[in-house]
């Protein structure tokens, strides 16, 4: 089977720009990175040299796509054998070559295919200009949709071909005939419609805008692949539900659930024998859990629409079906936490200032206690983020320590991610119990290691801590 050259740090880190993010918040995230710790353990270049190269990275893909296989239906092999026909339908435009999908050494329910890129795509004089968010989604393999597209030739028909680039700083004015601020070209596509089609009619067009044929980035559209066996999922995510460790017949309480990948995850961990309760504020997301749970098979999912803030009530005595719950109702507790996000990738732009980015930390504690209070003594709590501030993770981790005295940290398995980061006033030997994954150090060395273990690093940034309660 025949192998892409996978982009190494010299190709790629001159393709996009640093993330765009308000300078307060850049000088804040630096803080965090230029620790007096950290300082004090590596010196002022390298981590210097580390924070700049993590500006750049999340603005890139990771070099691979993440699938995490629904074993609980099938083999892994066979899931693997099945997408990999499916697979073969796509072509990888000029290359027209076969994608390897490797398994992960550690996490056994873990397909991983190649990203190729970044590629050689010559740029045409008829430009589509799309949003930031809409030029991210293309970089890890999705069409341009028709409300993502900001400006277009005045003469655009469906049918031409067009160059597609990112408005990464969020300036262009819908509608326009053209735009010649800071953009990024993320490849070549066909047009699907109109530019009366997408501007002319006064309401939102829905539908593919543009279909991308040279991205400059290729990994497979996974659009109707394999719905009930191959769930897109970013490796840290897949990581946190073997890190929990939910066993058949438990109660396991997932606080923040949507969409319900982890939620289902757990279910299928647990081998769908249990009870895994669900909870979301939102609530046309609930519905979303229920339908993930239902395409997989999973029938332990219970999904309900609660503040999990207060999903404990000292006056309830007993189990009941929903929330409130009694205190120390369940085995085990996820808290995937609400969190600034900014360890996901590809992401060129973020607008949230300052006062948005330190509005988590005191949810995150909220959601922290209620979480303590509704574990079981003996539980398992992991509690886990998707953004890079020492402010969201280590220093939490640090202030539940100090504020529940009947925390422990405990090891995790499987261990993919390295230490947790100097800063917090956390020991070494806690460090070395949390996993950190920071993609800056993956591309620190991406020439020289193979795709299976660049994927522990080469992801999102991301973050978990697991405790039990004694």
């Amino acid at each position: 089977m025949a192998h892409y050259k996978i982009a190494t740090k010299t190709d790629t880190m001159l393709v996009f720009p640093k993330i765009s993010l308000r300078p307060e918040v850049v000088d804040y995230l630096k803080e965090g990175f230029l620790n007096k710790e950290l300082l004090a353990s590596i010196g002022h270049q390298e981590a210097e040299r580390h924070f700049q190269t993590l500006l750049t990275c999340l603005s890139h893909p990771p070099s691979y796509t993440c699938v995490r296989a629904s074993v609980h239906l099938a083999s892994l092999e066979d899931i693997r054998r099945k997408l990999g026909e499916e697979l073969k339908k796509q072509t990888c435009a000029s290359e027209g070559e076969e994608l390897e999908i490797d398994t992960h050494p550690s996490v056994p329910d873990v397909l991983l295919i190649p990203v190729v890129g970044p590629r050689c795509v010559q740029q045409l004089s008829s430009e589509v200009v799309a949003g930031v968010q809409c030029g991210n989604a293309v970089l890890r393999g999705a069409h341009v949709f028709a409300p993502g597209i900001l400006a277009c030739p005045k003469y655009m028909k469906s049918g031409d071909t067009v160059s597609v680039f990112s408005d990464v700083e969020g300036k262009c004015t819908r509608g326009a005939f053209g735009f010649h601020g800071k953009r990024t070209f993320v490849g070549n596509g066909v047009a699907e419609k109109d530019r009366a089609d997408i501007f002319g009619t006064g309401e939102t067009i829905r539908g593919v805008g543009v279909r991308m044929t040279e991205p400059l980035y290729w990994t497979p559209s996974f659009d109707g692949v394999l719905p009930r066996l191959a769930f897109l999922q970013n490796l840290p995510s897949v990581v946190v539900g073997h890190v929990l460790g939910p066993q058949p017949g438990e109660r396991v309480l997932d606080m923040c659930a949507a969409p319900g990948g982890k939620t289902c995850h757990i279910a299928a961990l647990m081998k769908d024998r249990g009870e895994v309760v669900a909870l979301d504020r939102i609530r046309n997301k609930i519905e979303l859990i229920r339908q993930n749970a239902e395409r997989l098979q999973l029938s332990s999912v219970k999904a309900f629409c609660f503040n999990s803030t207060k999903v404990v009530c000292d006056d309830i005595i007993g189990d009941q079906e929903g929330p409130p719950f009694a205190s120390e109702s369940f085995d085990r507790v996820l808290l995937d936490a609400p969190c600034s996000g900014l360890g996901q990738r590809p992401n060129m732009m973020s607008t949230w200032s300052l006062k948005e980015v330190c509005s988590y930390p005191p949810l995150q504690r909220s959601l922290f206690h209620a979480a303590v209070h509704a574990l079981k003594r003996g539980g398992v709590l992991v509690y886990s983020t998707c953004t890079v501030t020492l402010a969201e993770n280590e220093e939490q981790v640090a202030w539940a320590l100090r504020t529940f005295p009947r925390l422990t940290l405990q090891p995790q398995e499987p261990r993919v991610g390295g230490d947790g980061m100097p800063g917090a006033g956390l020991t070494p030997e806690q460090l070395g119990l949390l996993q950190r994954f920071r993609p800056e150090l993956s591309w620190e060395a991406a020439a020289t290691t193979p795709l299976a273990k660049r994927a522990d690093g080469d992801t999102i940034g991301f973050f978990i801590a697991k405790f039990q309660k004694n």
